[in-house]
């Protein structure tokens, strides 16, 4: 969002992030990241799949509700934050959302029958597509992209996990 959007007066916002756009991205990071981890924590308990699908219907409520305007704020900063010598802390904080999701995957995937050391890839696996579904549901307006790499992962987890698909 810029900062013309949230009809915030310029003070208010320095107010609460004096860091500036660093700060107040960082903090938006953070939140959006927890808030997955949240959803992704309570629905893995039911299993891989179930949290997968948690996870594709937490981001297409997102993008539809926003007219596909709105997606991943982890992802966007992520790619575009500027890159220098030293890590921005709003992509450190990306990587650490990123981190947190593939984990919480990879410990219900190992519980749930996959081998252990197919499990991180497979969690890497899962969050790269649905992020990478969800830019390309926004480009497109659409959501086939979404449909279509749930599909796919939910056969390769049940492959994962020794079920039929």
């Amino acid at each position: 969002m810029r900062g013309d959007q949230s009809q915030a007066p310029l003070g208010s916002t320095y107010h609460y992030f004096p860091g500036g756009k660093q700060q107040l991205a960082t903090e938006a990071v953070r939140h959006a990241g927890g808030s997955v981890a949240r959803v992704l924590r309570k629905e893995l308990e039911a299993g891989p799949v179930p949290g997968l699908r948690a996870f594709l219907s937490l981001w297409r409520g997102i993008v539809v509700e926003s007219d596909f305007r709105a997606g991943c704020p982890v992802l966007a900063v992520s790619v575009e934050e500027p890159q220098t010598d030293e890590t921005p802390p709003a992509l450190a904080a990306a990587a650490e959302a990123f981190e947190d999701w593939e984990r919480l995957l990879t410990e219900a995937l190992r519980t749930h029958g996959a081998e252990s050391g197919q499990a991180p890839g497979l969690a890497a696996l899962i969050v790269a597509s649905v992020e990478g579904a969800i830019a390309m549901c926004r480009a497109k307006r659409s959501m086939d992209p979404l449909d279509q790499v749930a599909q796919q992962l939910e056969a390769i987890i049940a492959g994962a996990l020794g079920r039929p698909a």
